[in-house]
């Protein structure tokens, strides 16, 4: 379970929009404040490049589908996306082949299991079943149209980028940490090879998914591209439809599922929007139809999920109304307290 001083924060109904502009920038910044001090968690060693971070980092951002941004803390710091990845590359893949056949290929279901489990697989036939695994995400990767690893990357750089607005660069000392310590990822594309799982060779695959989580994002990034998903695909800074609608609605249903791994299920009940961590300290959150939030620090909980990051987006979830699951009884008000005391009961 989350820990339990999120829980005298009032519940709030999902129903309506997001409150107004300073009063969203004063609930991020209060949540903000409101974890710094927070020194649960590890920070993530079996990669070693990621073992240098500054375990005090704590970023968090909010961009609603609008275009304005609200930020507090270390949301400048570059950090490696990671796992998080796998959304917007499930996404970009889902565009471009079909729901159908990524459905068929990967699967959408919850393993139950770590996020690199290898059981998982054997159980199920040698399906991957989703694409916020490992060995999912590996599958998804290898999947994306392109006639050559050259493209197949460029592809994936340009659209990650084109989710964030901006150009984003490889972090290659990221990239070489990970490359010389990805021996479990590479049994893994080796094990889908051998089920017919698996659209290019296996050592290709990895290295493309290596570098896809290499990418260096900020919170701030991560907001934006979670409001681009949360806006029907249109990214709110650029203004350009990155991927179509129902391909924005087919990942958000996925992350609902999987995108929090064995904790998926826990997430929704107590926070109650799709959602990707990264093991560099990341998580995305999206509310459908308002916005996204981005958090960094790299302290993580024994699922690899960002401890500091969990607290402030639940108290978010709750602040503002974006748990998809409330609603306030037909014809009454929508009970959403729009004042910063109010959010703080």
């Amino acid at each position: 379970m989350l820990e339990a001083d999120v829980k005298d924060i009032a519940q709030r109904s999902s129903t309506g929009a997001l409150p107004q502009h300073d009063r969203v920038g004063d609930l991020v910044a209060h949540a903000h404040e409101r974890y710094a001090s927070v020194d649960d968690g590890t920070v993530a060693d079996y990669i070693p490049v990621l073992a240098e971070a500054d375990p005090a980092w704590f970023g968090l951002s909010l961009a609603s589908i609008d275009g304005r941004c609200h930020s507090a803390g270390d949301t400048g710091i570059g950090f490696s996306i990671q796992s998080i990845s796998k959304a917007f590359v499930f996404a970009l893949v889902c565009d471009a082949i079909g729901h159908d056949e990524i459905r068929r290929v990967v699967g959408v279901d919850n393993t139950g299991m770590a996020f690199n489990s290898v059981v998982a697989i054997e159980l199920n036939g040698g399906s991957p079943m989703n694409s916020m695994v490992n060995a999912g995400a590996i599958a998804t990767t290898a999947l994306m149209p392109a006639t050559n690893a050259d493209e197949r990357w460029a592809l994936i750089r340009d659209g990650l980028s084109r989710f964030a607005g901006r150009p984003l660069m490889l972090d290659g000392e990221v990239y070489r940490s990970e490359s010389f310590t990805n021996h479990r990822n590479q049994a893994l594309a080796r094990l889908l090879q051998s089920y017919d799982r698996l659209a290019i060779g296996p050592r290709e695959a990895v290295d493309i998914y290596t570098r896809q989580c290499s990418l260096s994002v900020t919170a701030d990034d991560l907001a934006v591209m979670g409001a681009t998903l949360a806006d029907g695909g249109v990214n709110p800074i650029t203004g350009e439809q990155v991927v179509s609608a129902e391909t924005s609605r087919d990942t958000l249903a996925l992350l609902a599922a999987c995108g929090m791994y064995e904790r998926s299920g826990e997430w929704l009940f107590e926070i109650g929007i799709p959602a990707k961590s990264g093991v560099a300290g990341g998580i995305v959150a999206i509310a459908p139809g308002k916005g996204a939030v981005g958090a960094f620090s790299p302290r993580l909980d024994s699922a690899g999920n960002s401890v500091r990051g969990q607290r402030a987006c639940a108290y978010l979830s709750r602040a503002l109304g974006l748990n998809l699951f409330a609603s306030a009884p037909h014809g009454a008000d929508s009970g959403i307290d729009t004042t910063t005391e109010g959010a703080l009961r």
